[in-house]
């Protein structure tokens, strides 16, 4: 699996993401040496059809998003 910064991405997309589609080998994004994202072509979904709303049903809402939260979420900053 090839790995690449963000910034490299960046400055080589389309190579970068036709060498995805053409191998098939996935292409791993870092930011600051970090994985962050991945890239895949759509023969690595081995052929599921993805569409939108797909999981509208696999969640669930818990709690009352408007009210202020007691404490900061140090993961969110």
């Amino acid at each position: 699996m090839k790995t690449v910064s963000v910034t490299e991405f960046r400055a080589d997309l389309h190579g970068l993401l036709n060498a995805v589609g053409r191998t098939g080998e996935p292409l791993v994004l870092t930011k600051h040496g970090k994985p962050s994202a991945m890239v895949v072509s759509p023969q690595a979904l081995n052929g599921k059809k993805w569409k939108l709303g797909q999981f509208r049903d696999s969640a669930s809402i818990v709690g009352d998003l408007i009210a202020p939260m007691d404490e900061p979420c140090e993961a969110l900053f």
